[in-house]
Order: structure tokens, then sequence, then C-alpha cells
């Protein structure tokens, strides 16, 4: 959980409130302790080593070299270590920002942002060209040539669990299909599919609309583009600005009608709660609403069950499964409420994963140099799996079910496909329990 930090952030310079946390550290290590990364490579030493400590390195104002150590590229961005740091500094915050840094600025360390980190932060693009040609492209794209020339000449590893193009798009079935009545209508929500959901998996964001729907909610679909944290992740500040700003001003007039913004991706919706304040510095009154009305999927339906207003009338799902939950989604702050609906469906086991991150971390595993860090990362969850056989494995992050999926060979499903089955509708990947 974050802790709430014993300074006023909001006194604080806006373009400089995470770097300036750095001020509140203590060196205590329990970030360092608490890292997945720095414990399985020391090309990592630790996100206090390169955050907090390095940072009055960084100051502009600093003297000498002030640009950030290279071994900062090694950070997954995972966010651990804010989470843990009992002190409130935004270590993760400001190691991403320093990890930008190796590539912008006048100190920059590289000359330019590598093709495949352009390319891996552009998951929206990828998926309009792809979706065209889908059974080609999968077909090509599948092939131990292709995925050795990538590897070979982008430095994207050959085995990185690239997800599969889909011919039809989310909102292409969603502008075809026949409108349900729903009764009792509740209200409103304004839907963020994100680009997994529209382009590779888009039964997902179809069984979240069932799921809603079922429960007394008109569901629209609002304008937007890719949240940017791909780009984020790759160090293409300005290019995810242009993004968030896009999305802000498209979201903006549902969060000032009062209209929740929903999204299973949890990812996208952290990047809409806080990444585009904290790591982006987009720091204006749109950014500020939209935060405020923007929910997890599970954490809107478990709003409605404290209510009263969740329709609890499930089947039974003889089942087990390993409910991993993944960084970001511990980074929302609002504990795991996928836990408190599962509770709910009668015959379902459910194991807690012992990992405390899959290593994927967004695009992090996708990467030549860092495949096997990510691998070492996610060995305690994928021993796990191996070790329990369960069913399915649920995971509300698409690029950490993609990875757990490909490397353990067990079906890796979103929370709300489960719910879905629960009320007897043909989800889990189109398929029932």
């Amino acid at each position: 959980m974050f802790h709430e930090s014993p300074i006023n952030l909001d006194a604080i310079e806006p373009r400089a409130a995470a770097e300036r946390t750095a001020d509140l550290c203590l060196k205590c290590n329990i970030c360092t302790s608490a890292c997945p990364t720095a414990a399985v490579t020391e090309l990592f030493p630790g996100p206090k080593t390169v955050g907090p400590q390095a940072q009055r390195f960084r100051h502009p104002g600093a003297r000498g070299q002030a640009s950030p150590d290279k071994s900062v590229d090694y950070c997954s961005g995972c966010g651990i270590c804010t989470m843990v740091c009992p002190h409130g500094v935004k270590v993760m915050e400001m190691n991403s920002k320093a990890r930008a840094a190796l590539y912008d600025g006048e100190r920059a360390i590289f000359n330019r942002l590598p093709l495949r980190n352009r390319i891996l932060g552009r998951s929206e693009l990828l998926g309009k060209i792809g979706r065209p040609v889908a059974p080609l492209a999968n077909f090509v794209f599948e092939l131990p040539i292709t995925r050795l020339l990538a590897e070979k000449i982008m430095g994207m590893h050959r085995k990185g669990p690239f997800p599969a193009w889909q011919s039809e798009t989310f909102r292409q079935w969603f502008g075809r299909r026949m409108r349900p009545d729903v009764k009792a209508a509740r209200g409103t929500v304004a839907y963020f599919h994100g680009c997994a959901g529209n382009y590779y998996e888009p039964w997902v964001p179809r069984a979240a609309l069932a799921v809603l729907e079922r429960n007394g909610y008109t569901v629209t679909l609002p304008r937007q583009n890719c949240c940017g944290l791909p780009m984020m992740s790759n160090g293409e500040y300005h290019a995810a600005r242009g993004y968030a700003r896009r999305n802000l001003r498209w979201l903006a007039p549902y969060a000032r009608a009062g209209t929740p913004i929903v999204g299973h991706g949890t990812s996208c919706t952290l990047s809409l709660k806080s990444d585009y304040r904290e790591i982006l510095d987009i720091h204006t009154e749109e950014a500020r609403l939209v935060a405020r009305h923007t929910y997890d999927l599970c954490e809107f339906l478990v709003e409605r069950l404290d209510a009263g207003e969740l329709d609890t009338d499930f089947q039974r799902v003889e089942a087990r499964v390993i409910y991993h939950a993944q960084c970001q989604l511990k980074a929302h702050n609002m504990g795991l409420p996928a836990l408190d609906l599962f509770e709910l469906i009668p015959g379902l086991e459910v194991v807690m994963s012992e990992a405390e991150c899959c290593g994927i971390a967004g695009t992090y595993g996708y990467k030549r140099e860092k495949y096997n860090i990510a691998q070492a990362v996610g060995a305690p969850l994928f021993e796990q799996v191996k070790r329990v056989k369960p069913d399915v494995v649920v995971c509300d992050s698409e690029t950490c079910r993609w990875w757990i999926e490909s490397t353990t060979g067990v079906r890796t499903i979103h929370p709300v496909e489960l719910i879905a089955a629960a009320y007897g509708m043909m989800w889990l990947g189109g398929k029932m329990v």
C-alpha cells in the first residue's frame, strides 16, 4: 500500500514532486530488500541506489556529471519500492523519469531511443496494422525465423509472449451488436477498454459489458487512445504526454457529468488515476478530475456489492485457480477486490500467488537483455503453478497473463471472465469453465 507522506506534496512545485521526495529517504533499504529485480541480477543495484541516493546528482544545479547511471534502465518499473517505502518516497516514479533521461536531454547517456522501444511502446499502432490481415500477421510473426530476426535486429527476445491479432476489434463488435434492454438501469458507465481489449483479447471487455449490463448499467464507449503507459515504460515521455492529454480531453466530459470511468486493465486505469500526474507531470484540473472518477472494474463491482446493488446470483464454478495480484493492481491502493467477488462464487477454490511479481513488468521481459531476468523474477509463480496444477490462473493485467500462460502453458484469464462464467455466460476465453 502507498503510505501518506509526512510532508505536504501539494505545496511542492508539481513538476518536481516525485523527485523532491528523495529528501525523505532514510536509507533504510526496505525498498531494495523488497525489489524483485535486484534479488535476481547484479545489473540492477537496487531502487534506493539508482533512485533517491542518485537523485542529488540529477538535480539541474548539481555539479559534475548530472546524468543518471545507465543501470537505472534495468529497473522494471513494478512499483513495489514505492509501495513498501515507510516514508513516502516515490522511488519508482523518480526512477522512471531517470530512465527516460537516459535517452532525452542534454546529458543523455544514449544517443537515441532504440527502434525496439518505439515499437514496444506503440501497442495501439501495432494493433491497427495487424488487424486487417490478422491471420497472415499471426502466421508470419510466429515463424521461428521471424522471431529470430526480431531478436537479432531489434533486440526483442524470440520467446516474448506477443499476443495474437484479432480480425474484429472490440469497438467494431460493439458498434454492430444489438443493444440489450437493461432493466432497472442504475446509470451509465464510460468504458476504457485499452489497446489489449480492443485489438488482442476483445472477449475480456465483452465479458465486462455483459457483467455490467447484468447489474443494470448502460455502457458507453468514449473516444480514447492508448493510455500511454507502454511509451512511459520505454522512455518516450513526449509521445506519452500527447496520448495522455487526448485521453484526458475525451474523458473529462464524462467525469464532469459524474459518469464513472471504468476499465478492466489495471495498468491503464492506474495511468488515468496517478501516472499522468506522478510520472508525466500533467497537473491539470482535467487530470485530477478524471483520476477521481476512474475505477478498476473489480473495484467498481465491489463498491456495488457494498452498496447492496450487485447481483450475487452466481452459479457453481467447480474450479481450482491461482490468483496473481500483479504490481500495478497493488499500486491502486484498493486492496484485492477480485478476491471479494470470488468469495461469492460457490465451488471456486482460490490459491493466492506466492510471487510478488511475475517478471514481465509491461514490456520489460520482451527485451533480449532482460528476458532471463524477468523469468527469474517470475520463477516462484511458475513453480507454484507447476506444483498446484490449477485449472486456470487468474490475473488482472494482460501482459502478465500472456507471460504466465506462455511460460507455464496454463490458460490465464481476467477475473471478469470468471465472474461472467459464474453468471452462466459463455466466457473464459470463449469457453465455459
